[in-house]
């Protein structure tokens, strides 16, 4: 909007100044309607973003769950000589990555160093997604291979 010089008269009459001041306040109501609703968009995303976090933890919940339940199933139908086996592997597989971390710290860079204990540890603080995670891929291989 212009404004006419100070020393101008804007309007003629009085219900032009009238005219003016009513169309002026009509401009001045739908910028601040706009503004309004431009304000409002970032609550609105910032509501819908704590939404999808609430039902992607939910979610997160039930695969747990389910990986928790098949890997349960899964181990209550497995015979003792098979258990037996597997811990003992298992075992043996902790003392082999032992001895390879060894070596690891052993002959590997600083930096490198650096950023795998990084990495072991955000997957120590996502410990239960990486599990629920290779349960539901375990799940879905036995059945896989059913089908």
């Amino acid at each position: 909007m212009t404004q006419p010089p100070h020393d101008e008269p804007t309007a003629r009459s009085t219900e032009e100044l009238r005219e003016q001041v009513e169309h002026t306040r009509h401009e001045l109501g739908g910028t601040a309607e706009a503004l309004a609703a431009g304000a409002g968009v970032p609550a609105r995303a910032q509501e819908k973003a704590a939404e999808l976090r609430e039902q992607a933890a939910l979610k997160a919940g039930e695969v747990r769950a389910k990986a928790a339940e098949a890997a349960s199933r899964l181990q209550e139908k497995l015979p003792d000589p098979v258990k037996d086996t597997a811990a003992r592997t298992a075992s043996q597989a902790r003392a082999r990555a032992a001895r390879a971390a060894q070596v690891w710290q052993d002959k590997a860079p600083e930096p490198v160093r650096v950023r795998a204990a990084q990495g072991a540890s955000a997957a120590r603080d996502n410990r239960g997604l990486l599990l629920a995670a290779g349960a539901v891929v375990a799940a879905w291989l036995m059945f896989r291979r059913k089908g």
